[in-house]
């Protein structure tokens, strides 16, 4: 399969993919298909019955990796697809997702992910999206991911999810279960500018004894730009959770950070801290004392606080 430099440029923001790599992959583009393959121990399986993918991992499956990216690339296309993932028992894997959209005409460029993670008993997944858009200044890009994962007994999930360039408006919803020595690990990281919207909402139910979840958001608001953050945790057994959200706000952006605990259990034990603050002009004044101009010291802060 070849594809064009603006296509690889796309598949390597989102995925890190400057070659395709060996084993199990799928690349969707416009709305289909156009590169699929499965692996021995990773089945890619289009849906029969709407667009999308079942992602299969075999039981015991370790050291392998499947990459899911989508593209979009023709100024107002509007893109719908459900993914399954079922991570099986004993597995060790990496699923690296991601949407790039670039859009140069005048239209919406939309891209819904509706998403579906199983990560059955003792098993182990890291998955990485990242969002990204490009293009002129006529043309929105609009990315809306929703995910539902279940982490069985024992098994171990994270999550990074990355927007750090070029979209639009964004709502990010995820809803996860977290059985019996369960844990599950989402890590945000977001920046916006211009006049961007983001709105991102967790809700991590503990349901299983012994479960345990962190939720860590790094945010960035530049400009005039809006950001809404809400983190539910809902401890219904003997559990252990945690949010933590830390934002800079600049220009005129707006930021809102709303975490919540409900403790169904007396030996449920939920925390959350939360911080929204300018950078700090010490930091400003040290960096550049080292010869770095003002925009070069708060690009190096945003970065080393986005790492």
């Amino acid at each position: 399969m070849e594809f064009s430099k603006l296509e690889k440029d796309l598949l390597a923001a989102v995925a890190d993919l400057h070659t395709l790599p060996q084993g199990a992959i799928n690349i969707r583009k416009d709305g289909q298909a156009v590169l699929r393959r499965s692996s021995p121990n990773i089945e890619v399986i289009g849906k029969a019955d709407r667009p999308g993918i079942d992602i299969i991992v075999k039981p015991g499956t370790t050291n392998e990796a499947v990459h899911v990216p989508v593209i979009l690339t023709n100024s107002g296309f509007k893109d719908l697809v459900y993914n399954t993932f079922v991570i099986g028992e004993g597995a060790d894997v990496l699923v690296v997702a991601g949407c790039g959209i670039h859009n140069q005409g005048t239209g919406v460029s939309r891209h819904d992910g509706v998403h579906e993670i199983i990560v059955k008993k003792g098993a182990r997944m890291r998955y990485v999206e990242k969002h990204y858009g490009e293009g002129g200044p006529d043309g929105k890009r609009i990315l809306n991911p929703s995910t539902v994962i279940t982490v069985e007994e024992g098994a171990y999930a994270e999550m990074e999810m990355v927007q750090i360039k070029g979209v639009d408006d964004t709502r990010r919803t995820t809803t996860a279960y977290v059985y019996d020595q369960g844990n599950l690990k989402i890590i945000e990281k977001l920046l916006t500018h211009g006049n961007q919207e983001a709105e991102s909402e967790i809700e991590i139910n503990l349901v299983g004894t012994d479960s345990t979840a962190q939720v860590i958001s790094r945010s960035v608001a530049q400009d005039g730009s809006r950001q809404e953050f809400k983190a539910a945790l809902i401890g219904k057994e003997r559990c252990n959770g945690h949010v933590e959200c830390d934002a800079i706000i600049m220009g005129n952006a707006q930021i809102r950070s709303v975490p919540e605990l409900v403790a169904e259990s007396a030996e449920a034990i939920l925390t959350h801290e939360a911080a929204i603050g300018k950078i700090a002009g010490e930091q400003l004044i040290k960096l550049m004392s080292l010869g770095l101009t003002e925009k070069e010291a708060v690009d190096t802060i945003l970065s080393g606080f986005l790492r």
